[in-house]
């Protein structure tokens, strides 16, 4: 087996490869003058097992590392190549919902496809349905079982579980029922690209303290209007999970200026915890994803990490 990462997020790699008890692969990684990217594996791959961390958030170079990685490994004769991505960016268009726009879903699953990759593992995707967008085996791993644990050791009293929009009503309904709560529901609408406005709070918020679970968080819109529709509903500690924190633009102002008492994200996507300022923790999956990584070079059963 060998475990090669790109530039995204060699910090979660090192857990990973310590979980496994593995070294990271080498492979060289540079650009060239005009910005082009140069990849060479470093070390003899010839029959083996091949896996390739990468997330494939903004920039679009760790997208591009990803599938260069790829056809490097393939072309030096990999038995076998996964691509791990932690979170799969390109995610938010997997469907036609307006004339003459692309679904990049669909597209970014074809170039990963083309590119090598026989198998793909991945932590919660933006929309389940990604999943029938490739021919070739997919593992689609959940964080709920770390950001749940560290609420229940909070044990957070008169809990109420709420979903932010429709989209993660599912998710939502997962979390309480592992944790023993009430359920939630923020109606919004979106009004432009980034903007939403929220038309109901669905369900008896008053006087419960309230956690707010989503897959990410981009530029907090939803998230913080979700947590202020909810306090003028007479809620009282807000608490918010999300998996992925990409955390764009005013992401970090609208969090700290909103009444959001903590934000629990993971590892998925790399932040320098330091920026991110008391209010955010951050758990890791690395020992999550190296149990998947280490089940799927045995041709074990990857059940028992789905539950």
């Amino acid at each position: 087996m060998h475990v090669f990462s790109g530039n995204a997020n060699r910090p979660l790699v090192k857990v990973i490869c310590e979980t496994l008890g593995v070294e990271p692969a080498h492979a060289e990684i540079q650009r060239f003058p005009d910005g082009e990217i140069f990849v060479k594996i470093d070390q003899n791959i010839r029959g083996t097992d091949v896996f390739i961390v990468q997330p494939t958030h903004a920039p679009s170079d760790n997208l591009m590392e990803l599938l260069l990685m790829m056809d490097a490994v393939r072309r030096a004769s990999a038995r076998r190549v996964t691509a791990v991505i932690p979170y799969f960016g390109y995610a938010r268009q997997d469907r036609k919902d307006q004339p003459r726009v692309a679904i990049s879903a669909k597209l970014v699953a074809n170039l990963i496809t083309v590119s090598g990759a026989d198998r793909l593992l991945t932590v919660d995707l933006h929309s389940t349905q990604i999943q029938g967008f490739f021919d070739i085996p997919l593992d689609h791993l959940f964080a709920a079982p770390v950001l749940i644990q560290h609420f229940k050791n909070k044990a957070i009293p008169r809990l109420t579980v709420v979903s932010p929009d429709m989209g993660s009503v599912k998710m939502a309904r997962a979390y309480a029922k592992r944790m023993g709560a009430a359920l939630a529901l923020v109606d919004k609408q979106r009004v432009g690209p980034e903007q939403t406005e929220v038309l109901h709070v669905i369900g008896d918020v008053k006087g419960r303290n309230i956690l707010i679970v989503d897959d990410m968080v981009t530029t907090a819109g939803t998230l913080t209007e979700a947590a202020e529709a909810l306090v003028r509903e007479g809620a009282e500690e807000i608490h918010a999970a999300a998996t992925h924190a990409v955390l764009a633009g005013p992401a970090l102002e609208r969090i700290y200026s909103s009444p959001i008492r903590e934000l629990v994200v993971t590892d998925t996507v790399f932040q320098d915890p330091t920026r991110l300022g008391p209010r955010i923790k951050i758990l890791g999956v690395g020992a999550l994803l190296g149990e998947a990584i280490r089940r799927i070079h045995e041709e074990r059963s990857m059940h028992s990490l789905f539950i």
